[in-house]
């Protein structure tokens, strides 16, 4: 048995997951609470920034195979260049001893108690953690990596990509990190139960006390169903936020009814996108519902959807504007409709607080040596010197553009994420920058 698995290892609560695709920029840390602790001990442990930032690099580009995690490990196979090479990260795993003092202290904490009962894992387990003396988050002798593909660094990129990796699997599965210390979930509440039904059984008395002593002064009997009243009397939890926004519906190929010219399949498809706008309204999106289209509007409308090329033909001839004008109008209404063609035409000054928001989201998405500058003006967001540009609307979501000879483009289907928006116009320049690292692998 290797030290890797130790007395407390059990001999199965492996989990696969899938590969992560290839990412367009954006943060390479998992933003979660247990994420981040593991990636600021991972740093710790490994803290040379030259494989680091390598790892950060190779951790976006999508050739990562499945990972899987298992008491003391986590491994992988990774693809660099023809080569295929086997990576793994090993930690020790508690004993079934260090198990026991843990949940011991654990349940000295009601409040982390009822979380772990309840299915999550509590910021503060950290410091029963510390109670018992053992290791939930890798230390010094604790972590180590193997790569089969002999780079000097130690550890290679390709492991501190795989340590990244992990911490976007913490985001969404904290309960991975006592996986990697031998227990699942399950196993861990489980065994939490009896400790407190060990306690409860012995009552008061401290371990080694000796049979019918009598304390002092007795303790009062425990409360059994105070946990129950503390959970009747809590504050109500507010409801979720609405969903986001469904796209805009798709032109149809053909005429629903089969019949060239038909004007049902317009009319249905207007109807969609004026349900949209009612939608966006009902979730606290303007002032008013929206007013019926303009003459200019519906011309755009039907120059965006309409299949019959001769009909866009004519809307050109016919509308008083430059041709250029509408085909770029229509090219924003397919990415989002009348808000779209808004965001085209007219600027706006969003509130202070919803840009300190955006300000935000770009920074927790993206690291701070990775954003590229941008100018603010108004709710245009323009990337400087880069010929691209992020534009909010009204409706919350941020429109993605690109500068051509002519002027601003719309370039893409909008997102009520700027750190989205932006990591798919930036795409290219990040597939540029993984091409350069390939070689460095």
């Amino acid at each position: 048995m290797s030290e890797a698995q130790g007395s407390g290892a059990r001999n199965h609560g492996a989990r696969g997951f899938p590969a992560f695709a290839a990412r367009r920029g954006g943060r390479t840390r998992g933003q979660s609470y247990w994420a981040a602790r593991w990636t600021e001990a991972v740093e710790d442990v490994w803290p040379e920034e030259g494989p680091l930032r390598k790892g950060r690099s190779f951790a976006r580009t999508g050739r990562i195979g499945p990972i899987t995690v298992s008491p003391g490990q986590v491994a992988a196979e990774v693809y660099g260049g023809e080569e295929t090479y086997r990576t793994r990260l090993t930690l020790t795993v508690l004993d079934d001893d260090e198990w026991d003092l843990l949940w011991e202290k654990t349940a000295d904490r009601p409040a982390e108690t009822e979380a772990l009962l309840a299915g999550d894992l509590p910021e503060d387990l950290l410091e029963a953690v510390e109670d018992a003396r053992v290791r939930m988050l890798p230390g010094y002798g604790d972590l180590d990596a193997e790569c089969d593909c002999d780079a000097l660094d130690h550890p290679c990129p390709h492991a501190t990509a795989l340590a990244y990796q992990l911490s976007w699997l913490l985001d969404t599965d904290p309960w991975l990190l006592l996986l990697l210390r031998g227990r699942t979930a399950e196993e861990a509440v489980e065994e939490l139960k009896s400790a407190l039904l060990l306690r409860a059984l012995t009552g008061p008395d401290e371990p080694g006390e000796p049979v019918g002593t009598e304390p002092e002064e007795a303790a009062p009997p425990p409360d059994t169903y105070a946990a129950q009243r503390a959970a009747y009397t809590r504050p109500a939890t507010p409801l979720p936020a609405l969903p986001p926004l469904p796209d805009p519906p798709a032109a149809p190929e053909e005429p629903l009814t089969g019949i060239e010219a038909d004007p049902l399949d317009r009319l249905a498809a207007d109807a969609a996108l004026r349900a949209r706008e009612l939608l966006a309204y009902a979730h606290g999106f303007g002032t008013a519902p929206p007013e019926p289209l303009d003459t200019w509007e519906d011309t755009v409308r039907l120059a965006a959807t309409h299949p019959d090329p001769r009909a866009v033909q004519r809307l050109r001839e016919g509308c008083g504007h430059p041709a250029e004008d509408l085909d770029r109008a229509a090219a924003a209404w397919r990415t989002g409709g009348r808000a779209a063609l808004d965001v085209l035409e007219h600027s706006w000054a969003p509130p202070e607080q919803q840009t300190a928001q955006a300000r935000t989201a770009l920074a927790t998405a993206w690291e701070a040596e990775e954003l590229p500058p941008i100018t603010v003006d108004g709710n245009h967001w323009t990337l400087t010197d880069r010929g691209l540009q992020l534009r909010l609307a009204h409706d919350g979501r941020w429109y993605p553009y690109r500068h051509r000879d002519t002027g601003w483009w719309p370039a893409g289907p909008p997102s009520t994420d700027p750190a989205e928006t932006l990591a798919d116009l930036t795409g290219l320049a990040a597939d540029d920058d993984e091409s350069s690292t390939d070689g460095q692998l």
